[in-house]
């Protein structure tokens, strides 16, 4: 069951109506008394249906999740869609700039106070959740990637697990070394974290660079799962053949 409405957002143009997707696993309304844990998604738009999806396809996640009986409950806010590639500031946690798109005051500390003190709030009152650390994940792919990594990392007393598919981590690498190096991390922090084999070559040292950063999460003593995905590329359509990997790392020896 996927229930589908829209919020006032603060975006970086000003407040803005989002859409907001939940959803409830397959035993939700069998079970009353139950409670399950929570994945927070990004470009919720893209995460279950194909006629929502920025390019027309989606992740298929409530298939995935309907097909396996999953005990998760995922929330997912839709992206922003400005003209201006808004959603480079809103999912960038740092500032920097591209050759091709110009510069980005990144804006990702904001969209985490949101999701934090906001939607997380919201979601814990209106579904029956487990709110504790412990049962709280986050996800996305590309900046959502990023953003998702970002939040493991700097918001780690709240998300103890993450996925971080194709995460944009050139994107001020240095800043996101210096976190990865200094963030206070609690025992048995899980990261899924991958890359498309079709799709290194999009940024030079794209393969040593996700090689290394990995080196240094592992250092760092959390529980990595990484993949360079074979024929893997930059889209929907491949992060959806990556669930199983995904919620796998996300829901193992969870108690």
């Amino acid at each position: 069951m996927i229930k589908k409405w829209s919020v006032s957002y603060p975006a970086v143009n000003g407040t803005e109506q989002r859409r907001v997707y939940v959803y409830l696993p397959t035993m939700y309304e069998a079970e009353p008394d139950r409670r399950y844990p929570v994945l927070y998604m990004f470009d919720g738009q893209n995460v279950f249906f194909d006629e929502d999806a920025t390019y027309g396809k989606s992740w298929g996640m409530a298939d995935y999740l309907d097909y396996t009986d999953t005990p998760l409950i995922v929330a997912a806010v839709e992206c922003n869609a400005g003209p201006n590639n808004e959603r480079l500031v809103e999912y960038s946690p740092y500032r920097f700039d591209d050759p091709q798109y110009g510069h980005f005051d990144g804006k990702g500390a904001a969209t985490m106070s949101w999701f934090i003190h906001r939607f997380k709030p919201f979601i814990d009152r209106n579904f029956r959740t487990l709110p504790d650390r412990g049962h709280t994940f986050i996800g996305g792919s590309s900046m959502g990637g990023l953003m998702s990594l970002y939040a493991l990392l700097n918001h780690n007393d709240v998300f103890s697990r993450a996925a971080a598919l194709s995460p944009s981590i050139w994107v001020s690498p240095e800043k996101l070394d210096g976190l990865v190096g200094r963030a206070k991390l609690e025992p048995g922090t899980v990261l899924y974290m991958d890359y498309g084999s079709r799709e290194m070559g999009n940024h030079d040292g794209m393969r040593k660079g996700f090689a290394e950063m990995c080196s240094k999460i592992m250092i760092r003593g959390i529980h990595l799962t990484s993949r360079l995905v074979p024929g893997g590329t930059h889209s929907e359509a491949s992060w959806e053949k990556q669930l199983p990997f995904v919620i796998h790392t996300l829901m193992y020896e969870l108690d």
